[in-house]
């Protein structure tokens, strides 16, 4: 009677066990519940299994008057409250988990907007970094805004910290753009002689070619404006800037 009371003691304990690590996930990382906590959660539950059979085979051996089914009955319940104990502690496991997953999928997020995007300027594709964006916009909404030598600066420093941009050619004719609206035109001609000089194929040089042209125009320079606009009509004869360019001319004469 009591080797089979021994026996049913540690088949029932050793399937506790069982269940008990079968129903702990063992791929937790670090969070508010970790790895090294949930090992030692389980290792204590064990220890429990483990004194709960001895405990059982003890007073199988002592106390004869206490039935099988009790027993039974009284691991049974020791084995449900450790089972409420392994399912909380699950529980905990998968919402770390998940907690994780979800901060590890907004930091991707948030890394990929501050990786250099693509974008279209002026018909080119170009890499241009969250930054960078940033600071060309600040300086173009200055322009707008009529604060012309804010902008003239912040494109300038722009054009410093990215030599590289694809903005680079828009930045250094805005820069011609802001001396020209502050009147200073040799300033301006200067400026955009820098963005066909620079930038010779970009598509900012015909109006850079019209600024130098309407530059020589306030300076009462006709031949140099005249110059100028012919060299723009004929460089570029279907842009825009060359119509502006032709009525222009038709001023001159």
């Amino acid at each position: 009677m009591r080797t089979s009371l021994k026996t049913k003691f540690k088949s029932v304990s050793a399937a506790a066990m069982l269940a008990a690590v079968a129903c702990l996930p063992m791929t937790a990382h670090a969070g508010l519940f970790d790895d090294d906590e949930a090992r030692k959660a389980i290792l204590d539950l064990r220890n429990k299994v483990d004194s709960l059979q001895k405990d059982m085979a003890n007073k199988s051996d002592k106390n004869s008057a206490l039935s099988l089914s009790d027993q039974n009955d009284q691991l049974r319940q020791e084995i449900a409250r450790l089972r409420g104990q392994i399912e909380v502690l699950t529980n905990e496991l998968s919402n770390t988990q998940q907690r994780q997953k979800d901060f590890y999928v907004d930091l991707d997020a948030r890394l990929r907007k501050l990786e250099p995007q693509k974008v279209n300027i002026d018909g080119k594709e170009s890499s241009v970094d969250l930054n960078e964006q940033k600071s060309y916009d600040a300086a173009l909404n200055l322009f707008k805004g009529g604060d012309y030598k804010g902008a003239g600066a912040a494109f300038n420093d722009f054009l410093k910290r990215y030599p590289q941009s694809g903005y680079a050619p828009s930045a250094q004719y805005w820069v011609g753009n802001a001396l020209y609206a502050q009147r200073d035109y040799k300033g301006a001609i200067a400026a955009q002689q820098a963005v066909a000089k620079n930038y010779p194929d970009s598509p900012k040089v015909a109006d850079a070619m019209l600024n130098i042209g309407s530059s020589y125009i306030e300076l009462k320079d006709k031949a140099a404006a005249k110059k100028s606009l012919d060299a723009l009509i004929a460089k570029y004869p279907e842009s825009p800037a060359a119509q502006t360019g032709k009525e222009k001319l038709a001023t001159l004469k």
